[in-house]
């Protein structure tokens, strides 16, 4: 790796030179079903118990509540691509799931969402490790040894928290000492916040930190709202959907849903808390001072400066109803979404921003799972061909094609506006891509290039194939009782528009194949994913994807895409800036071509990705200029950064143009 740091002698008004030195890189190194079993079903019959309708979802399946999909026989791709290599890297985790919620009976509740998983050196090796969250069972923290390979390290460090339900887990350098301290999302268990105390020893600091909550926490994301240097944190929340009962084998809270739908959406909603970094190890939370309660029913969010004014901006995706754009004025944020977004998803969870077009703007991306809950507790997967001849189709209804044949649920989708708060103007039923205009606003594109899917949990982003275009991973599927449903790995055709090539491309089929080994209640359980993230575990210049499946193994794709490509990446570390460098945004330049990525905290849904800025090349034989836009608004140049290599990079100690 390379040290790039401002030469003292550099001039002020000339660009900021980079001392690189050149090391060696790393050596390069859907489903056929029963579509025949019975017609659509009715809304109003027993056995179609709609998600979202709930006329009685609590249900005990059986046997003869129809047959399992047909195992197709094992894929191999045809072309260069992924290859599922958790059980052969050592990633032996298994999230387990509740039985009594999600199994032996399934209730509508929020306890089939999954659980998250996060990308970051907590030891400071300089290698990603990973961190899987559990609902049923430990956490697990997996340390990179250097080659893509991993050792379970949950129960030294001491982050298994298998007495909660985990949800979302966060890293950031909060006190800017330069290792990663951790914040951990619970259901009604409290939340958690570890320090690292150096070499990845965490420590259990939250009553100290002032973090203590207990509530329906879903995910974290660390950000510097005011540029004071120092790293803020906002917890978003969904709602008070658990019974104060407990489940007597897995000794959790029970979860409504069991006597329909409206129990749940009736619940009291919980609203979002931001914490103010109080620079000695504390947090207050200023949540009403600057306007970020939010909607309630959270489901993820994404944090970039959208308006460009050199603050970051807040977008909260929305599980029940419209998401939220809050601009940040000078500390204080506003809902501007319907003048800068208009209609959002109704259903949202996993949110993304990133530059799909190469234009140096950033757009946007909310999948939206609930809006594809028309064909309920579908037991005898009549609904699969209907399903999928419209995964890539928008209906204008909450219950899809089901309101055109029952008009009663006009009514039902009117209470439930009422109930959850939303206007149907304000919302679209289906997946969003915004792309950015020249006027400051978004324009909503994602029939248009691509990108409606069914049954979508979980956004993952990165140019996988390094062809110099930004592509998309979406973790999706709903898992038992239902009927298979496959990844999508969006690979962008260059032009902003995306085209799937999972199964091309060794993303699908699985390969333990569509089934769990052990079957429910002697039905077939199909293997289902919730989030993803990215990272270039084995630092051969390619990113893996690594997911958290539910009731399941993950899947850890590793990348053997083509390596004649050329690719660059950035480590950014923050002087003035927050030593994680979160918000700062880096454009590379080559001739008219520009391209333009951003460090993240955490997003996508439940999930964090490896913070390292990656750019894919394609064949392009050089980058004319990379420039840094820090949080702090120092401006760094990198002129003809060397290619195919991995470059440290400090911010200087002042601004140059």
């Amino acid at each position: 790796m390379n040290e790039i740091r401002d030469p003292d002698s550099q001039s002020e008004d000339g660009p900021v030179a980079a001392d690189i030195t050149p090391v060696d890189p790393a050596p390069d190194n859907r489903a056929a079903g029963n579509t025949g079993i019975i017609a659509v079903l009715g809304v109003g019959g027993v056995v179609a118990l709609l998600v979202l309708v709930g006329v009685a979802a609590v249900v005990w399946l059986s046997q003869t509540d129809g047959g399992p999909l047909p195992e197709q026989g094992k894929f191999v791709s045809s072309s260069p691509g992924f290859r599922d290599a958790a059980r052969e890297s050592g990633l032996d985790f298994h999230m387990g799931f509740l039985p009594e919620e999600s199994g032996t009976t399934f209730k509508i509740n929020l306890y089939d969402h999954g659980c998250g998983v996060s990308v970051a050196d907590y030891d400071g090796d300089g290698h990603e490790d990973v961190f899987f969250l559990n609902q049923l069972g430990s956490n697990g923290l997996f340390r990179n040894r250097g080659d893509g390979t991993f050792e379970n390290v949950t129960e030294k460090v001491g982050v298994g928290l298998s007495d909660r339900i985990c949800v979302g887990g966060t890293f950031a350098d909060v006190d800017n000492d330069g290792d990663q301290d951790l914040f951990v999302a619970s259901t009604r268990g409290g939340n958690v916040f570890y320090e690292n105390q150096g070499g990845g020893v965490l420590k259990d600091i939250t009553k100290a930190a002032g973090l203590e909550h207990v509530g329906h926490s879903q995910t974290a994301i660390f950000f510097d709202y005011d540029n004071d240097g120092l790293l803020d944190l906002y917890v978003v929340h969904t709602a008070d959907w658990t019974l104060d009962e407990i489940n007597p084998t897995s000794k959790t809270f029970k979860g409504k849903g069991g006597d329909g739908f409206d129990a749940v959406i009736q619940s009291a909603k919980e609203y979002n808390i931001f914490y103010h970094n109080n620079g000695d190890g504390t947090f207050t939370d200023i949540t009403k001072a600057v306007g970020l309660e939010g909607r309630g029913w959270s489901s993820d969010v994404a944090v970039f400066d959208y308006d460009d004014d050199g603050d970051q901006d807040v977008l909260v995706a929305c599980m029940f109803g419209r998401a939220q754009l809050f601009r940040n004025d000078k500390g204080k944020f506003v809902d501007v979404t319907l003048d800068t977004l208009g209609r959002t998803s109704w259903g949202g969870m996993g949110v993304k921003v990133f530059d799909a077009h190469n234009d140096s703007r950033l757009d946007i991306l909310i999948v939206d799972m609930h809006s594809d809950m028309w064909m309920g507790l579908d037991l005898s997967h009549g609904s699969l061909k209907l399903a999928t001849d419209s995964a890539q189709k928008k209906f204008r209804s909450i219950f899809g094609p089901m309101r055109e044949q029952d008009s009663k649920l006009v009514k039902t989708e009117e209470r439930w506006a009422d109930t959850l708060a939303f206007s149907r103007g304000e919302v679209l039923f289906g997946n969003a891509f915004y792309r950015a205009t020249e006027t400051g606003k978004f324009e909503e594109l994602s029939e248009q290039v691509g990108l409606e899917t069914l049954w979508p949990w979980g956004i993952s982003v990165g140019d996988f194939d390094n062809d110099g275009h930004q592509d998309i991973f979406l973790a999706s599927g709903m898992g038992f009782p239902f009927y298979y449903w496959p990844n999508h790995l969006m690979l962008n055709n260059g032009d902003g528009t995306f085209s799937d090539h999972a199964e091309d491309r060794g993303i699908e089929p699985p390969v333990q194949g569509h089934y769990h080994d052990k079957k429910i209640q002697d039905r077939e359980s199909v293997r289902s994913s919730r989030c993803a993230a990215t990272a270039d575990f084995n630092g051969d210049g390619r990113l893996e994807i690594i997911t958290n499946n539910f009731n399941d193994i993950p899947y850890y794709f590793k990348n053997e895409f083509n390596s004649n490509n050329n690719y660059v990446a950035l480590r950014l570390q923050g002087t003035r800036s927050n030593r994680d460098a979160i918000g700062a945004r880096v454009t590379a330049t080559i001739g008219k071509e520009t391209m333009l990525r951003m460090v993240h905290s955490a997003g996508g849904y439940l999930s964090q990705s490896s913070r390292t800025i990656h750019f894919g090349l394609g064949q392009r034989e050089a980058v004319d200029r990379i420039e840094i836009q820090w949080p702090s608004g120092i401006r760094q140049v990198i002129e003809n950064p060397t290619l195919n290599q991995l470059h440290n990079v400090v911010e200087p100690e002042k601004t140059t143009k």
